[in-house]
C-alpha cells in the first residue's frame, strides 16, 4: 500500500500545529484519556481509518488498557467491559460521526445521557475531541494514509 500524497496536515503550513493546539484543549478539559481513547477509537472505526484504529488501539493498550475492551469497541452496547459514562461517551462519538444518517444526528437521549455523566466543559471537549478525530479520519483516508507507517 502507499499513500496518495503526504499527510495533509503536514502539507498545508500551519496546519499540523493547529490540529494539535485543538486536540490539546480537549484533552486539558478533564476528560479521562482512556475515554477520549475510546471514542477516538470508535470513530475511526466507523471512518474506516485504518491509521486511527491502529493508533488509538495502540494507545490504549500502552495505556493499560485490557484487550477484551480494546477488541469490543466496535461492538461497546453488547460487551460488558465499559462504564456507563464510558457508554454515553461512545454513543455520543457514534451520533457526531454519522451526522447524516439520521434527521436528528444527536438526539436529546444520547446528549442527555452524555450530560450525566460530564460536566458542560467535558461534554464541550467530547465534541471537540470527536469532531477532531474526524477530521484527522478524513485527511488520512482521503489520502490513504497507511497504519503503522511514521509520518
Amino acid at each position: 500500500m502507499e499513500a496518495r500524497m503526504g499527510n495533509p496536515a503536514m502539507v498545508v503550513p500551519g496546519a499540523m500545529k493547529a490540529l494539535i493546539a485543538l486536540s490539546k484543549a480537549a484533552e486539558d478539559a478533564g476528560v479521562p484519556k482512556a475515554v477520549l481513547e475510546l471514542v477516538h477509537l470508535r470513530a475511526s472505526q466507523i471512518n474506516g481509518c485504518s491509521v486511527c484504529v491502529d493508533m488509538h488501539a495502540r494507545s490504549l493498550h500502552k495505556e493499560g488498557e485490557s484487550t477484551e475492551r480494546v477488541f469490543t469497541v466496535a461492538a461497546w452496547r453488547e460487551a460488558p467491559y465499559f462504564t456507563d459514562a464510558e457508554r454515553a461517551a461512545l454513543a455520543l462519538a457514534e451520533s457526531v460521526t454519522r451526522l447524516a444518517d439520521k434527521a436528528d444526528p444527536v438526539p436529546d437521549d444520547v446528549w442527555n445521557e452524555a450530560a450525566k455523566h460530564y460536566s458542560e466543559l467535558e461534554l464541550g471537549a467530547l465534541v471537540v475531541s470527536i469532531s477532531a478525530v474526524n477530521v484527522w479520519n478524513r485527511l488520512n483516508a482521503a489520502t490513504r494514509q497507511v497504519a503503522g507507517t511514521a509520518w
